[in-house]
């Protein structure tokens, strides 16, 4: 077998990383690999060429892609595709892996249905095939927009969500400084993917997309919404829009005439901004390089293990698990959605985009409201607390959460700084307006820190909740918030205000919590060491140096592993492994021989609790002694940089779902408090939805002694971290080592 592979149709961050995974896990199985520049354009011109190891280096951090990228009106003709075919023949190509988005993999699709008929048609011509066989394809997902079926989350789009977000965050300042309300025009001719999750991360006053049928009044409640927020003393308004929204009647809504409306029905100063190619430019996210890497793998694992059957599929992350998907189907589903837009099927469009679609429309308008939806009873408050160290997003999930309850008419009580605050009474009510600009501020507003419980600690709790009518509870944190309840719930019989429900929210940059395999803040903490391993690249590049990055994490290695993979660092040292003398001395002779090859820069990652007595700065010592003084070693400790700054989009989303979720869930347990009084539930997120697991359940999946799960489904990613990690061709792969530049 020999692969090509391509990237096609309009470029998104991650694809570089996409082909960098396939072409080493190609060269790991001994299988040639050729790179066909300009997409089907260049497929059709010949631009082919053999793609190494060496090729593929340095790559991963660059948005766009390194390959090209063009739209071809040539492929779209049969005569077109007959020299695509010619070419592919020529090289003896008989495997595709083509990244794009809708349009290419349906061009690949059409090429493996005709194939048989082009290869009749150029032997007719006295042109030898020779042993070329049926054509294989394989699609990834390549797509800002993510709009394709067969995935969770298609390449690029994570990226561009987080340059949405952070052009929200920085109008916000300005909009707030001067007043003024913005218009801010996402892409999205079809899907209101980035527009909807950008409106509900960025706490924007209106969202506007192609899935929602407007009634013929949907501008007069759009403006008198802005005019009561304004009146209600909120600073500035922002507008989102995408770029295919439609009016009642299906012409597309122009970003200008919404400008032009509100300033002139309110008198206000209203400023537009087109967003446009800088959503889909920059440095793809860690998530996008990780979700690329992985599908890229998955895609010539699939082409192997497949060698006698027809293979036209799409790889895709489903449920946190590469899945693959016949093109068909992705093609016809993803159209069928088009085509419900088109067509003002908005019901049966917003059915096909998913019930987390739906249920993130529904909370954006909530949470556009300006007043609750109900009035407060005085039957009791539920408490909210963010627990442990501060993670990025607590204030996302607790101004979510807070408005969800408020919206029902339950009262919302915060516990200062955490536990503490329950043990002397600072306990405060939150409103409404206080709570609806937490949305993206990092940190904690109502505090949170680490303390050690006594028993005595909690007869002082029993007496604060009966003392201000606490009904129930929602604890937001880290390990030592989860063994803090777990007490909580075990003196349930010795104190009986403690008979309220309980739900807990993970909450942690270390992702070390049972029931989930995400934590609210661990992917602005990942971003945080890839933004500063990128940079770390770009100094000293000329230099023979190694650089050893220590990370947070306790003792779980998922920032070490995940931020590795996604800088594509040399070697992660990881908790779960260890470190051993000799680990050292073959990471002495490994950075010897690179830099010998002329490499010119290492990265290696450790996780602050590798080990006990194999310090980073004792690690650097024995490197440069032993190194010989053929290579400096430098040390970076990122430290609380890791859990500081505004939250990512993964994050906020993440806690919005979670802050809605816990909402609807306290509501139907105090509807029953008398079924539910002993309730204490562990939430998480697993694939795209949201579980509950019992509080004592989820503490038995923990391994107590090394504070971390059992199990962690990151670890699994080692394997293919490893078969990307050699640091020149002629080394051999290590255990524990991770992905190369």
């Amino acid at each position: 077998m020999k692969i090509g592979v391509m990237t096609s149709g309009g470029d998104s961050p991650g694809m570089n990383a996409a082909v960098r995974a396939v072409v080493r896990e190609a060269l790991n199985n001994n299988i040639e690999i050729f790179g066909i520049e300009n997409g089907f354009e260049g497929l059709i011109a010949g631009r082919i060429r053999p793609l190494g190891w060496h090729d593929v280096g340095g790559i991963i951090n660059r948005g766009g892609t390194f390959l090209g990228t063009a739209r071809s009106e040539k492929f779209k003709t049969p005569e077109g595709r007959r020299e695509a075919v010619k070419n592919l023949v020529r090289f003896q190509i008989d495997a595709l892996v083509v990244i794009g988005g809708d349009g290419s993999l349906t061009g690949a699709r059409v090429l493996v249905e005709e194939w048989n008929e082009h290869i009749q048609a150029i032997q007719a011509e006295g042109i030898d095939t020779g042993t070329i066989g049926t054509l294989k394809v394989v699609g990834l997902p390549g797509s800002i927009d993510n709009d394709l079926y067969g995935t969770d989350m298609s390449i690029g789009a994570d990226t561009a969500l987080n340059h949405i977000i952070r052009a929200m965050d920085d109008i916000s300042s300005t909009a707030a400084s001067h007043q003024r309300t913005f218009v801010i025009e996402t892409m999205g001719r079809h899907c209101g993917y980035l527009a909807l999750m950008s409106g509900l991360a960025g706490g924007a006053s209106w969202v506007l997309i192609p899935e929602e049928e407007l009634d013929v009044r949907w501008h007069h409640k759009m403006i008198e919404a802005i005019d009561k927020s304004r009146k209600a003393g909120r600073p500035h308004q922002i507008v989102v829009v995408a770029e295919g929204a439609k009016h009642p009647d299906g012409l597309r809504i122009r970003s200008e005439e919404i400008k032009d409306l509100i300033a002139r029905k309110l008198g206000l100063d209203v400023r537009l901004t087109v967003l446009g190619h800088i959503q889909r430019g920059g440095s793809p996210t860690a998530f996008d390089r990780i979700l690329a890497t992985r599908l890229g793998v998955a895609a010539v694992e699939f082409l192997i293990n497949n060698p006698n059957k027809p293979i036209c599929h799409m790889a895709g992350l489903i449920k946190n698990k590469p899945t693959f998907t016949p093109l068909d189907e992705v093609i016809t589903k993803s159209r069928e959605v088009e085509d419900a837009v088109e067509q003002g099927n908005y019901r049966y469009a917003q059915e096909l985009r998913g019930e987390g679609f739906r249920k993130a429309m529904e909370l954006v308008k909530m949470l556009t409201q300006i007043t609750p939806a109900k009035t407060c009873t005085d039957e009791g408050s539920v408490l909210v607390f963010t627990g442990g160290a501060d993670s990025p997003g607590m204030n996302t999930l607790v101004s979510v959460l807070g408005r969800c309850l408020l919206n029902q008419g339950i009262r919302v009580m915060a516990a200062r700084n955490t536990f503490l605050g329950l043990i002397h009474g600072d306990i405060f009510p939150l409103s409404w307006d206080e709570i609806v600009g937490w949305i993206n501020k990092p940190s904690s507003e109502i505090g949170a820190m680490r303390i050690e419980l006594r028993d005595s600690d909690y007869a002082k709790m029993s007496e604060n909740l009966e003392r201000h009518k606490i009904i129930g509870i929602v604890a937001i944190g880290g390990l030592k918030t989860y063994l803090g309840m777990e007490r909580f719930v075990a003196l349930r019989e010795r104190f009986p205000s403690f008979n309220i429900p309980v739900i807990l929210i993970p909450a942690s940059i270390d992702n070390n919590l049972p029931g989930t395999e995400f934590s609210v803040g661990s992917d602005t903490a990942l971003n945080a060491i890839v933004e500063a391993v990128d940079k770390i690249r770009n100094t000293a590049g000329a230099s023979r140096r190694t650089f050893i990055v220590e990370v947070m994490g306790r003792k779980s290695g998922f920032l070490a592993l995940m931020g590795g993979m996604a800088s594509g660092a040399e070697k992660a040292y990881l908790p779960e492994r260890g470190i051993s003398i000799k680990d050292l001395v073959e990471d002495v002779q490994m950075l010897k021989e690179s830099f010998e090859c002329g490499k010119k820069m290492v990265v290696f990652i450790k996780n602050e609790a590798a080990s006990q007595y194999y310090t980073t700065d004792f690690i650097r010592r024995v490197f440069e002694e032993e190194g010989e003084g053929k290579f400096g070693v430098r040390t970076t400790i990122l430290g609380h940089i890791q859990r500081g700054g505004a939250p990512t989009a993964f994050d906020r989303v993440v806690a919005c779902r979670f802050g809605v979720y816990a909402a609807s869930l306290m509501k139907e347990f105090l509807s029953n408090i008398e079924i539910h009084s002993k309730k204490a539930l562990v939430l998480g997120l697993k694939g795209r939805s949201i579980v509950e697991t019992p509080l004592e359940e989820a503490m038995n999946e923990m391994d107590r002694e090394n504070e971390r799960p059992k199990y962690q489904w990151f670890l699994e990613l080692i394997d293919v971290a490893d078969r990307l990690a050699l640091p020149m061709p002629h080394c051999k792969p290590r255990s524990n080592s991770l992905s190369m530049r």
